[in-house]
């Protein structure tokens, strides 16, 4: 079993003694700035030094990384501009500012990796490609007539699967394990309805082998008596199989390495490996982290892994659907027609097993209990969103985001209000892009402006307040900053801008 890509002897500032030292050491307030430093030496001369210092009466580690590592600074998101500037304008100004290249990256002891075209990053400490974030950033570059950058973030993503044989979470070598939600075959829709098919084209195969990627242990689990999972795929009764979040390194996160840590100390030694598994796999879920992966209170019960998502299979759905109708297109219908059975499997699954009758909403599957989950979240409206709901399902889902979810602005994650910020009272952009595309494409559009216009307003208040684009807003009432949670508030911000753009623009 594979358990990463990247060798982590080779980065000091992600492994190692001198890596464990700076941690030891708590030296840093946020974790990814160390593993996104830069040697400015060669990694086995940086740790030479380390050694020969170490011991030294008057040795400093703060300021012997700060000699030998190149520190990151966060992405600018805040061009000169005139005070009067609107929220459009200032949106406008931001494309060039968190656009980044990486065509000289991967350089001795660095670690991004290369990608070929220029790409629209999140911001703040966001510095690199981000993969489910790139599809929102996408819809909104389109509809700003920059359909030539959505090309090349595609070109980008379809080049880490062509190297890597699926896309990890960010072009960064400590997210060479985990993914993130498949929205690849979404950026590809952008560019078909900007473009037209030959500008899918290139890319329908790196799409297949990332579907097989999802599907790894398909064979595995199919036949399996009961319910049986292998990495993320999950067997059900009656030969059904559908998805969850993984991740194959059972450790703590290199750029979260300290939090992880106090995390672990709570909680059994024996029990370690399966914590540490658990957080990589909400992170994989882009929801990190969030009451909805919990058993309990708080992270020591996070149990991601035993779970179905929702939004994972109806996305997946979509991608098999996309392939169902893009290979025969490509000279393959025997295959586009094995991809048309494969969605109408998932759907009738995702509708037999993440619908919850008494909530009359979606919800994750928890196969490990054989039950649905009982956390309702927002991650219900995305097969609405891909089109993997039912009519009468989509309605009753309309009317329970309308009685529960919504908020003066906009729509709230969850209806657990825990610290976490994947948490109520805050709201994210994809969620309500999401929530708005899904009610619109089943014909629920009075309740899909009401949310557009809610989160438009909230966005535009806070804007005028702060100056800024952050990446979410607590939707409690139109004006509000949002809780920071695992991390201080970030302001950019990719999908916050390609939303505001998409959404103005009626998209």
């Amino acid at each position: 079993m594979s358990s990463g890509l990247f060798d982590y002897s080779n980065f000091p500032q992600i492994s190692g003694e001198l890596f464990r030292a700076v941690q030891r050491r708590d030296l840093f307030d946020d974790d990814k700035r160390i593993v996104d430093a830069e040697p400015r030496a060669s990694p086995d001369l940086v740790f030479e030094r380390y050694l020969a210092r170490r011991d030294d009466p008057d040795f400093d580690l703060a300021s012997f990384v700060d000699d030998q590592f190149k520190l990151p600074e966060p992405v600018g998101a805040s061009p000169d501009l005139a005070a009067s500037r609107s929220m459009a304008e200032h949106v406008s100004s931001l494309w060039g500012a968190l656009t980044r290249t990486f065509e000289d990256a991967g350089g001795a002891g660095s670690t991004l990796v290369g990608l070929p075209n220029p790409h629209v990053v999140p911001g703040g400490r966001f510095r690199e490609m981000y993969y489910w974030d790139s599809y929102f950033t996408a819809e909104g570059l389109a509809a700003a007539d920059r359909t030539d950058l959505v090309a090349g973030m595609a070109g980008n993503i379809a080049s880490l699967v062509d190297r890597f044989g699926f896309v990890p979470l960010g072009n960064r070598a400590y997210y060479d394990s985990r993914s993130q939600v498949p929205l690849f075959y979404r950026m590809l829709r952008v560019l078909e309805r900007e473009e037209g098919f030959e500008a899918v084209e290139p890319h329908v195969g790196a799409l297949r082998t990332e579907h097989g990627f999802w599907m790894d242990g398909r064979d595995r689990v199919a036949d399996a008596e009961g319910a049986a999972a292998h990495r993320r795929t999950v067997g059900l009764p009656a030969g059904a199989v559908l998805n969850r979040y993984w991740d194959d390194r059972a450790r703590p996160r290199p750029e979260s390495h300290l939090e992880d840590r106090r995390v672990a100390d709570r909680v059994p030694v024996d029990d370690r490996p399966a914590l540490f598994r658990n957080l990589r796999a909400a992170c994989e879920s882009g929801w990190d982290f969030s009451s909805r992966w919990l058993a309990g209170d708080d992270l020591t019960s996070i149990r991601t892994t035993e779970l179905v998502p929702v939004d994972l299979n109806a996305v997946l759905f979509g991608m098999e659907s996309a392939l169902a109708e893009w290979l025969p297109r490509v000279g393959s219908p025997e295959a586009g027609e094995r991809y048309a059975d494969l969605a109408a499997r998932r759907r009738t699954a995702i509708n037999r097993y993440c619908w919850d009758p008494d909530a009359g909403f979606y919800v994750d599957y928890a196969w490990v209990d054989g039950r649905p989950s009982e956390r309702l979240t927002l991650a219900g409206v995305v097969p609405l969103f891909t089109g993997a709901a039912t009519p009468d399902r989509a309605a009753a889902v309309a009317d329970r985001l309308r009685d529960d979810f919504l908020r003066p602005g906009g729509l709230v994650t969850t209806l657990k209000d825990t610290g976490e910020q994947w948490d109520a009272p805050n709201g994210w952009a994809p969620l309500q892009w999401m929530a708005v595309a899904g009610l619109r494409r089943y014909g629920h559009d009075a309740l899909a402006d009401e949310i557009a216009g809610r989160w438009l307003d909230l966005v535009r208040s806070s804007f005028e307040e702060t100056g800024r684009m952050a990446e979410k807003y607590d939707v409690r009432s139109v004006g509000e900053a949002a809780d920071p949670g695992e991390y201080d508030l970030q302001y950019g911000f990719g999908w916050t801008n390609g939303v505001v753009t998409a959404l103005s623009a009626g998209r």
